[in-house]
């Protein structure tokens, strides 16, 4: 177990320095030059030798590799930096000022999706063919079918504009997480119950099953005793992949409804060409995937021994 967690620690901090090149050169291609946006593209008079100035105190006027080495060496000595768009302000108190809203958003529509899906999917894979199950499968398909951008704007019309329910913008009171969190938690719970369906049936058709019902056992002790537990294994590698899956979404939906969480202030970012904060940003959640991915297997690895069993052998 420790080799195993020793090698997966490593695939992680090489995923992580990949991502970090990739990210600083993808930032460095967008077109356009954060000095002008700083100075309004003009419209402040600035000779050209205060342009070189500003240059020189960002550091804008290094070769590419040298400004990636200053930028990991602060990056791997907890420095954010500050942004050179909103001058002297931290990143990481734009950071920490976002993070609350994307972590309730995620947390909220994660607990909601878990809630709803898991109970769906063992009722639907136990009474397989049944109303419920077509009414299920008919439920998830166009779940995960729907893009999360087009389902926002249509909740948006229907219960901010027409309705008027609810707030379609922003987040005045309690009740503006309501329609981003259903849009995030109703692709979570198609995906998550169709795996939780999927799982069942393949269980429940498994030799050990027909041997406890053999034995005279209930169906609610072999349901719940047997089938249930392992039927959870595969959901729970799921939920580690799209809780990935469910940041990306985050920005998007955050865009959407005009949210000040992570994905509004990375989308502001790059647009104005905030570099300190764009490559923070995208740095701060590809460390958290690769964590949470970390913990998936581990966690994988603690319930099944088979990958324990794997792992030693190597």
């Amino acid at each position: 177990m420790g080799r195993y967690l020793l090698t997966r620690i490593l695939q992680g901090i090489l995923v992580i320095l990949l991502i970090s090149l990739f990210t600083f050169a993808i930032v460095r291609l967008i077109p356009g030059d954060p000095v002008d946006l700083l100075l309004g593209e003009g419209q402040v008079p600035i000779t050209e030798a205060q342009v070189e100035a500003i240059r020189r105190q960002w550091g804008l006027d290094r070769p590419l590799w040298e400004q990636y080495l200053i930028w990991m060496g602060k990056m791997l000595t907890g420095s954010l930096g500050t942004s050179i768009i909103r001058t002297g302000v931290p990143v990481s108190r734009m950071i920490w000022e976002a993070v609350p809203v994307t972590a309730l958003l995620n947390l909220l529509a994660l607990g909601i999706a878990l809630a709803v899906a898991i109970p769906a999917g063992i009722i639907a894979g136990s009474r397989r063919n049944s109303w419920f199950d077509y009414l299920f499968t008919a439920g998830t398909t166009l779940g995960v079918a729907v893009p999360n951008f087009w389902l926002g704007l249509m909740l948006i019309v229907l219960f901010g504009v027409v309705l008027r329910w609810l707030p379609p913008f922003g987040l005045r009171s309690w009740q503006g997480y309501i329609l981003p969190v259903a849009v995030l938690a109703t692709e979570q719970m198609a995906v998550l119950a169709r795996v939780m369906r999927g799982a069942m049936i393949e269980i429940l058709a498994q030799d050990y099953i027909k041997t406890a019902r053999s034995k005279g056992l209930s169906y609610g002790a072999i349901l719940f005793g047997h089938a249930v537990p392992n039927a959870l294994l595969p959901v729970v590698t799921v939920i580690g992949f799209r809780i990935a899956f469910l940041l990306s979404g985050t920005l998007i939906i955050e865009s959407v409804f005009a949210l000040p969480g992570l994905g509004r202030l990375l989308y502001d970012s790059v647009f104005r060409l905030d570099y300190q904060v764009a490559q923070a940003i995208v740095m701060l959640l590809s460390i958290l995937v690769v964590v949470v991915n970390l913990l998936t297997d581990l966690t994988y690895a603690a319930i099944d021994p088979r990958l324990r069993l794997l792992a030693r052998s190597r």
